[in-house]
């Protein structure tokens, strides 16, 4: 019983000083960059035929009338709105183009395996490995703590950056407990 009150005890100190991190890393975030599934709504001030509510396609585009294609997919609403902007110029003298994210369903991680509930989670704006294995419930008595896994696309290929459960909630190795990025996947077996 003691040893659990004392794992216990270190388990909350260790998400408490995450917390206190991640407060501080979220006070320097950089500018949310779109993904694929993020919803938009783009209006154009005074023209009330191109005002649009839309979905950043998997190619990462979407369409906009009269502006055409737009890259969405790794850029800033700034960047957006900038290129719809000068775009619209050809037709809309002095284009006042507002850019709102709605929905960021594109944002996701995946957790997958001996957790109590696997699937995708939302990040919102981000999440550390302990944190997507808490909102996936937890891990299962079967699963291999210090087997996990996290897959990350870089490029054209897969990297596999390892989570040894048990070192970081003794405190040690906490470097493994990564921010995750969109499309990561979490393999707890």
């Amino acid at each position: 019983m003691r040893h659990h009150f004392y794992l216990l005890t270190r388990l909350f100190l260790l998400f408490l000083a995450g917390a206190a991190g991640q407060a501080h890393a979220q006070a320097a975030l950089p500018d949310y960059t779109l993904h694929a599934g993020d919803q938009l709504a783009v209006n154009v001030w005074k023209e009330v035929d191109l005002v649009q509510t839309l979905v950043v396609r998997p190619d990462g585009k979407f369409s906009f009338p009269l502006a055409g294609e737009i890259q969405a997919v790794g850029r800033t609403v700034t960047q957006v709105q900038a290129e719809i902007e000068t775009k619209l110029k050809k037709y809309i003298p002095e284009p006042v183009v507002t850019v709102t994210v709605t929905g960021i369903g594109g944002n996701v991680v995946y957790v997958i395996g001996q957790v109590g509930k696997p699937g995708a989670i939302v990040m919102n704006p981000q999440l550390m490995v302990l944190q997507a294995l808490s909102l996936a419930g937890g891990t299962t008595p079967f699963a291999a703590l210090n087997d996990i896994i996290v897959l990350r696309r870089v490029g054209g290929t897969q990297k596999v950056l390892p989570f040894k459960y048990s070192e970081v909630t003794r405190g040690r190795g906490l470097e493994q407990n990564i921010f995750l990025e969109s499309g990561d996947v979490v393999i707890v077996p």
